[in-house]
C-alpha cells in the first residue's frame, strides 16, 4: 500500500510526539526522587526505552502485525527488515514503536 509522503511525514511527527513522553516521564521520576538518584533514574529509563525497542522490533511488531498463524498471532516480518524501498511500513513500525516502549517506560515507573 502506497502512503503519500504527508502521511508518512505525519505519522513520523506524531511518533516523535509520543517519543517526547518519555523525557516527560524521565524528568517526572526524578522529580520524585533525590538529586543524586537523577541519574539512575534517567539511565533505567534509557535502558527501558532500548531494550523495549529491541524486543519490540525481534518480536513484537510480526507478532502484532504480521501474517495471522491460526488467527492466534502473527507469523513473519520478525526483525523486519530496514532496507525496505517502501517508507510506510518503516514509519508504521516507528509509531508502534513509540507506544510500546512509552508502555514499557510506565510499568517500569
Amino acid at each position: 500500500m502506497q502512503k503519500d509522503s504527508i502521511d508518512i511525514l505525519w505519522v513520523v511527527l506524531c511518533a516523535g510526539l509520543v517519543f517526547n513522553m518519555q523525557i516527560g516521564f524521565l524528568c517526572l521520576e526524578a522529580g520524585l526522587t533525590r538529586s543524586k538518584n537523577a541519574i539512575n533514574v534517567a539511565t533505567k529509563n534509557m535502558a527501558d526505552l532500548c531494550i523495549a525497542l529491541l524486543l519490540y522490533w525481534s518480536f513484537g511488531f510480526a507478532l502484532m502485525f504480521g501474517a495471522s498463524h491460526g488467527g492466534v498471532m502473527g507469523s513473519g516480518l520478525f526483525m523486519l527488515d530496514f532496507a525496505i524501498d517502501d517508507s510506510w511500513p518503516l514509519a508504521f513500525f516507528l509509531f508502534q514503536a513509540m507506544f510500546c516502549t512509552t508502555a514499557a517506560t510506565i510499568v517500569s515507573g
